[in-house]
């Protein structure tokens, strides 16, 4: 199993509450239904206020490589992802469990 972590930073000058950063997590919280590949999804805004802290996270796990591929072509997930590079910048990890 692989799990998929990503962690988002907002953009300089853009705030949770606007409508495309609202229609971004809406987009990724329904992954979670849309894509069969995913085993285990979860998303969420950060709750501290550490300066070192990202501002929004994913989860998720995948039976192997070749579903992690699929998830990452999928359309759904791929909407998502242009949705998020008009107002962010994200890190990625994915390691075996």
């Amino acid at each position: 199993m692989i799990r998929h972590l990503v962690l988002f930073k907002l953009n300089d000058g853009v705030e949770r509450d606007e409508p495309r950063v609202a229609a971004g997590v809406k987009a990724f919280q329904e992954l979670g239904d849309l894509i069969p590949e995913l085993q285990f999804w979860e998303c969420g805004w950060n709750v501290t206020d550490r300066p070192i802290a990202y501002d929004f996270a994913i989860n998720s796990a995948v039976a192997d490589k070749a579903a992690l591929t699929r998830y990452l072509e999928h359309p759904a997930h791929q909407a998502g992802v242009q949705q998020w590079a008009e107002f962010a910048t994200w890190v990625i990890a994915d390691y075996e469990i």
